[in-house]
């Protein structure tokens, strides 16, 4: 079945070449130029990933994001594709769910290897075993449906968020370097920084309240989730 994409682009050259490139791939391409439209067809429709530009007619793409995030609670894949390079920017877009920040201008290889990988990791999640994990502490995931619940509350975790918090959940006490999690996570054919996956972990722990505390950093080296012996 082919993997359906949205790509949220006003400059029409650029979103004409992302769509060549990724048509090339049999993907199935639609296209939205503002962030009004682009979030009426999130609405209705089912997508694998979407492909954001932040400086949009309308809605900017950090307003669709946050409320795909958010009001929508939509947790699909999001690669954000923008002009934009200063760090505060990348913060941000990682910060308020994107999966993955990508600078123009940018190599279509680059996107096309980027949107694979990607949509390769997720086909590779939901063949895992679907049954629910849980923790000592009340904290449970559903791998088939991308859920993470703390007793009975959700948490609203991006895809990328998810998959880091379940890999350290599940190798509880394990100390993971940032490149391990990288690696772990999107594949080692995945580019991305270990800059995002400290905004991720930083994203995580904000979103994990109480438990936050669990998920530890060891200087120097990376990260580890450790429930404490007493905790309830």
């Amino acid at each position: 079945m082919e993997k359906k994409i949205l790509i949220v682009e006003d400059e029409l050259d650029i979103q004409e070449l992302m769509s060549f490139y990724l048509k090339k791939e049999d993907f199935e391409i639609e296209t939205s130029s503002n962030g009004n439209q682009a979030l009426e067809k999130i609405r209705k429709g089912n997508f694998d990933l979407i492909i954001l530009d932040i400086m949009l007619p309308g809605k900017s793409g950090l307003e669709v994001l946050k409320e795909v995030r958010y009001k929508l609670e939509n947790k699909v894949p999001i690669i954000i594709a923008s002009a934009r390079s200063e760090d505060s920017d990348i913060i941000t877009g990682l910060e308020l769910g994107a999966d993955e920040y990508l600078t123009k201008p940018f190599s279509p290889a680059v996107l096309t290897a980027k949107v694979k990988a990607m949509i390769r990791y997720r086909q590779k999640e939901s063949s895992k075993d679907k049954n629910e994990i849980k923790t000592k502490n009340s904290l449970s995931f559903n791998v088939e449906r991308h859920t993470c619940f703390y007793k009975q509350t959700e948490i609203n975790l991006t895809a990328t968020e998810f998959s880091l918090l379940l890999l350290l959940v599940k190798e509880e006490g394990r100390v993971f370097t940032r490149e391990q999690l990288i690696n772990s996570v999107k594949g080692n054919d995945y580019p991305v920084t270990q800059r995002a996956i400290d905004v991720q972990i930083a994203s995580i722990r904000k979103k994990l309240g109480e438990l936050g505390k669990n998920l530890k950093t060891v200087w120097s080296v990376g990260y580890k989730y450790q429930e404490g012996i007493n905790e309830i």
